[in-house]
């Protein structure tokens, strides 16, 4: 279905509903690389000034992918409700994007829309906004997820402590925990992304982060970033696992890319609400996603990366769970050319899943070949703080020493936490007091004394 406009008696015609989207994106060098993206700043207002008038419905009527041949489009049309849509279903595009920026809608009000909105809707509206858009709609949706810890609650942010190791050695992944507890980082998770492959480094990692965990009763949850193949078959080895991880995409291609689909994840779910590890609650997925990794894979069916980003969002939705974060530099600048593209990109990311009813966080981060440096990241990790991200990285010096990419470090938790009047998850936050490690937001100068490190290596 074509859609045209005129602009200064000229008439510009946009193929179909994919081209539209694609046309209408700001400028990022994925879309570029794989030939969707506007030819002219003049083409991409036209596209943005023709998106704006288009019906919400028709993105129920003209699905981007065919659920016949993907699964992904066929849960998500499946999943959609029509009674949460009806307060919108006559909007158009622009229509949505002004009633989100307006009074009406309510923090209550967007949680009551979630599963109203196909994910391709929002990714569609997020094009007609600014930066400043962007950040004030999802500051109003607060999406909150409970295991051993709360997360997501107004005026909180809470991080993840990576303390990835180049050979997986056990000395090392503690010592980079231990800087980031007394740090006051853990919240959130303390997840590794193993250097090694199979089952071994899954079940010895967690076995070594359980043990940390209980010997100081610290209210976490470790997650091993392993395929969820062999994070299965270490539960059924008995290995104490908390979160259950995977990488997930927009389409059924990306998916079967990484191995999985949804039968699988299915199982996967099931097997962790099985073990029952958590305490406040029983939120335990952690998906990872991030702009480029469908056309990496060749499996973006032509649409555009953020579009087709969004949608594995609406995926995620299905397993409620406790954590999701774009690892938004990460995939390189043949994705996000530079900073300024990364920086629209995480707040699109952290815009369109919030809204999706998503735990959104953000790996702010990005490559040493990217046109881009500390000082962007900055800049993102401030914005996504104002936008009330859930949670953001800790590795050491921001440095990953073993996936040789830059984040954010224990350091730059603090001082978002600081400049914002932000705490750490409510459970947290009392062990921190508990232990001595902080004081009212602060970090106590004695902190050292909390965490004994051959204590800590008796761990192992």
């Amino acid at each position: 279905m074509p859609y045209s406009t005129t602009h200064r008696g000229l008439a510009h015609t946009f193929g179909d509903l994919k081209t539209l989207l694609a046309k209408a994106t700001p400028l990022r060098s994925g879309d570029v690389l794989a030939g969707v993206a506007a030819e002219s700043q003049v083409e991409r207002v036209l596209a943005q000034r023709t998106l704006a008038e288009v019906p919400l419905t028709d993105f129920l009527e003209h699905p981007l992918i065919p659920p016949e041949t993907d699964e992904v489009s066929g849960y998500l049309l499946e999943s959609h409700h029509p009674a949460a849509f009806a307060p919108i279903r006559g909007f158009t595009v622009g229509e949505l994007r002004d009633f989100l920026l307006s009074d009406e809608a309510t923090p209550q009000v967007l949680e009551n829309l979630t599963w109203g909105l196909l994910p391709e809707m929002v990714a569609a509206t997020s094009k007609l906004m600014r930066n400043q858009d962007l950040i004030s709609v999802a500051r109003k949706r607060r999406v909150v997820t409970r295991f051993r810890s709360t997360i997501g609650l107004s005026g909180r942010l809470s991080t993840r402590i990576q303390p990835n190791h180049p050979s997986d050695d056990v000395a090392g992944v503690l010592a980079s925990t231990l800087d980031g507890l007394l740090y006051g980082g853990g919240d959130a998770t303390i997840g590794i992304n193993p250097a090694g492959d199979g089952l071994k480094p899954v079940v010895e990692l967690s076995t070594v982060l359980d043990t940390l965990i209980r010997r100081y009763e610290i209210p976490t949850q470790s997650c091993i970033l392993a395929h969820v193949t062999n994070t299965i078959a270490a539960m059924e080895r008995g290995a104490p696992i908390d979160l259950v991880f995977q990488s997930i995409g927009g389409s059924q291609a990306l998916n079967k890319g990484f191995g999985v689909d949804i039968a699988l994840l299915d199982e996967a779910h099931a097997a962790g609400q099985s073990l029952k590890r958590g305490t406040v609650g029983n939120n335990l997925m952690y998906f990872e996603t991030g702009q480029g990794s469908a056309l990496s894979a060749n499996a973006h069916h032509g649409l555009d990366q953020q579009t087709i980003e969004a949608r594995a969002y609406g995926l995620a939705r299905r397993y409620q769970p406790f954590l999701v974060n774009t690892v938004v530099g990460f995939i390189g600048p043949e994705y996000l050319y530079d900073g300024k593209q990364i920086i629209r990109a995480g707040l699109e990311d952290h815009f369109c899943a919030k809204l999706l009813g998503l735990p959104m966080g953000c790996d702010v981060c990005y490559t040493n070949h990217a046109e881009a440096d500390q000082d962007d990241m900055d800049t993102l990790l401030t914005l996504l703080g104002v936008a009330g991200v859930n949670f953001v990285m800790g590795l050491p010096g921001a440095d990953d020493v073993m996936l040789n990419y830059q984040s954010t470090s224990f350091h730059d938790a603090l001082y978002v936490r600081e400049v914002l009047g932000l705490r750490p998850a409510p459970e947290f936050e009392a062990w921190l007091l508990r232990m001595n490690i902080a004081h009212d937001n602060r970090l106590s100068d004695s902190r050292g004394k909390a965490l004994q490190l051959p204590e800590v290596f008796n761990a192992r």
